[in-house]
């Protein structure tokens, strides 16, 4: 999902995603988000933001126009040793389109450095409504601060076995473009 900084402090993503399940038909999600840093994280201190944005379900929520959930959370990050440990935390509240109610999101995480080029992810979240799900994985530094590849995979909480998923992602991070 590219990013763009139009200078300052605040970003602007937009993107989609498409997932495919076993046995099961295909979805297409879009995203707008914005999102601006309060205080930066910097090594051995603590960041926080604030982030707003929609998704858009079309599979789920046809109709004329792309209003889909509305959402907004603050992240909190926290940097031990060196930014060898990063902890993220952040608590939200989502708008659900569908059912037409109020959700309280929250999530937790970590990411491990274990080489200079390999870390590892973990996170749990969910909402108030509903099981939480978990993940875990490995993100590789192809090249150092710019091209990153991760793989994931979790699942829900005594969830079905079809609740599972793999995902694998390509970032790229320059601090500059252009």
């Amino acid at each position: 999902m590219p990013a763009c900084n139009f200078g300052g402090n605040f970003e602007i993503t937009a993107g989609g995603g498409r997932a495919n399940t076993t046995g099961g038909a295909a979805t297409t999600d879009y995203v707008l988000q914005m999102k601006t840093l309060l205080r930066p994280l910097e090594p051995n201190n603590y960041g926080i933001g604030f982030a707003a944005g929609l998704v858009r379900h079309p599979d789920v929520n046809p109709g004329p126009n792309l209003l889909g959930n509305r959402y907004a959370y603050v992240p909190l990050s926290l940097s031990l040793d060196n930014d060898a440990v990063v902890l993220h935390a952040n608590l939200g509240w989502l708008r659900d389109r569908a059912t037409r109610r109020d959700n309280l999101t929250w999530g937790i995480g970590g990411e491990f450095q274990l080489l200079p080029r390999l870390t590892a992810i973990a996170e749990v979240f969910g909402d108030n409504r509903v099981q939480p799900y978990s993940q875990v994985g490995a993100r590789f530094m192809l090249v150092p601060d710019i091209v990153q590849l991760d793989a994931t995979t979790g699942q829900q909480f005594n969830g079905p076995r079809t609740s599972r998923w793999v995902s694998f992602g390509l970032r790229l991070t320059p601090d500059r473009l252009f």
